[in-house]
């Protein structure tokens, strides 16, 4: 374990509805799995805070002394993904494969680190079948008359506990993200495991033996492909073991996707399958939640038409919690732009030498970090860092370096895309109306604009001469 081990690291759990002090299941070793993206166009900004999260989450638990095993899947194979290959008039892998090598280079321009593992579902179909196997012999998984093979929610009587729905409930609250695993189905609440063929598959399919140590039945045969639920239960249990200790995800996938991983899963098993469930909350647009199937979402390539990097997208999640939902608006992202090459602007004035680590701001950066990752208050810290004038530089750079294995936001990069520093505009038309304000002796006026210089990143130096931006 390293210099910089987090004591305590607490992480809020889904499914107790409560902070809890992590502690995995083996010491110093944590299994992490976490939801990836299906391949079938590209991520839009609100997905990337799901992979930013992880990757915050990831790099934390390193920075406190764990060694992380960290598998993203990659759903190759759904509904989507056979939808949209057949319009394209591709092969369903050549269509997957040249999104996946998309969501490769975003990653990278986020300063994400790669999972040690991405795993296809289509490399994983025989682990899907050996699951599905499983709970036909104990009676949680059922034949329809297509074929089909799903899974009988009634079975299981701790049904919900993840999402706090009861199954008396869940017609109601759940038709709807249910309707496209709508097929012959015994209980509508039930979902599919295993999806028998039919034509609007095309050549996507699986021939499944599902009478292995069975009675050889008409179940011994069914061709067709997994749901999509199945497929991360093979994945995570293939990689990291039948019980992992954190999963994460967006809170849309909270009901129904991680409901019934849990649900299939342990009655796979018989074992608690997850013990930490970790999610984040939704980026909105005019406080709507951003979606491709409402139209109001962009893409990384939106950004780089802006010539915004994508790594203060990421400056900008961090500003806020991870489970605060949050509207996207183009002039916040440009204010966080401003506050990000300032930071970067302090960092290159520092010189070349690299000192001491500073403890006492080490320790308030652990503290909050490790307060179910405050990126917000840990972000405080390094500003105040930068501004601390009896910490020399050698330590201010090397604290910043510590603190940035974290953040993720590339100050050891930083120099080389170094610009001259200048004063936006923006900042500087402050200025000139606050230098104004004093002299018309308006001294409220002058304070609120100072916080709003203060607030983008800048702050304002009074001289004889007048105010100037730095």
């Amino acid at each position: 374990m390293n210099s910089s081990k987090i004591n305590k690291i607490h992480l809020y759990n889904t499914l107790t509805r409560k902070k809890e002090i992590f502690t995995p299941c083996e010491p110093g070793v944590v299994g992490l799995y976490s939801c990836g993206p299906t391949v079938y166009n590209y991520p839009h900004i609100g997905n990337y805070r799901a992979y930013i999260f992880a990757d915050i989450l990831k790099r934390t638990l390193r920075y406190g002394g764990y060694q992380v095993k960290h598998i993203m899947n990659l759903t190759d194979v759904d509904d989507k993904t056979i939808r949209e290959s057949q319009k394209e008039g591709r092969t369903l892998k050549e269509f997957t494969e040249f999104y996946t090598e998309e969501f490769l280079k975003d990653i990278k321009s986020l300063n994400i680190l790669e999972p040690d593992k991405f795993t296809k579902a289509t490399d994983y179909i025989n682990e899907m079948v050996e699951i599905i196997e499983k709970l036909l012999k104990k009676g949680h998984a059922y034949k329809s008359r297509d074929g089909s093979i799903y899974f009988d929610i009634h079975t299981d009587a701790e049904y919900g506990k993840l999402s706090g729905f009861s199954i008396a409930s869940l017609k109601r609250n759940a038709d709807k993200r249910l309707e496209i695993d709508e097929y012959d189905k015994e209980n509508a609440q039930d979902f599919a495991l295993w999806k028998a063929w039919d034509e609007k598959d095309g050549n996507v399919y699986w021939d499944a033996d599902f009478g292995k140590g069975l009675p050889r039945t008409e179940l011994a045969l069914v061709r067709g492909r997994p749901g999509w639920h199945i497929e991360c239960s093979a994945m995570s249990m293939a990689n990291l073991g039948e019980q992992i200790d954190i999963h994460t995800g967006g809170v849309d996938n909270i009901f129904p996707h991680h409901e019934n991983e849990m649900a299939q899963s342990e009655g796979a098993t018989g074992k608690k399958f997850v013990k930490y469930w970790l999610h984040n909350e939704w980026v909105l647009v005019d406080h709507k939640k951003m979606a491709k199937s409402e139209k109001n979402f962009y893409i990384l390539k939106d950004l780089l038409d802006k010539n915004i990097d994508p790594v203060v997208y990421r400056f900008w999640l961090l500003m806020a919690h991870y489970r605060t939902r949050i509207n996207f608006v183009w002039e916040a992202l440009l204010g966080a732009e401003i506050a990000l090459k300032r930071l970067y602007g302090l960092y290159s004035e520092l010189g070349a030498e690299v000192g001491k680590v500073s403890k006492a701001y080490q320790h308030k950066f652990k503290e909050f970090i490790g307060d179910d990752l405050d990126t917000p208050r840990a972000l405080t810290v390094l500003w105040d860092v930068l501004k601390d004038e009896t910490v020399s530089n050698a330590d201010k750079k090397a604290t910043v370096l510590d603190f940035d294995k974290v953040f993720g936001l590339g100050f050891v990069n930083s120099e080389k895309n170094k610009r001259e520093e200048k004063i936006p505009e923006e900042i500087s038309k402050l200025v000139v109306e606050r230098d104004q304000a004093r002299q018309n002796k308006d001294f409220q006026k002058s304070d609120e604009l100072r916080k709003q210089i203060n607030s983008l990143g800048y702050e304002v130096k009074d001289t004889p001469l007048g105010a100037e931006g730095f």
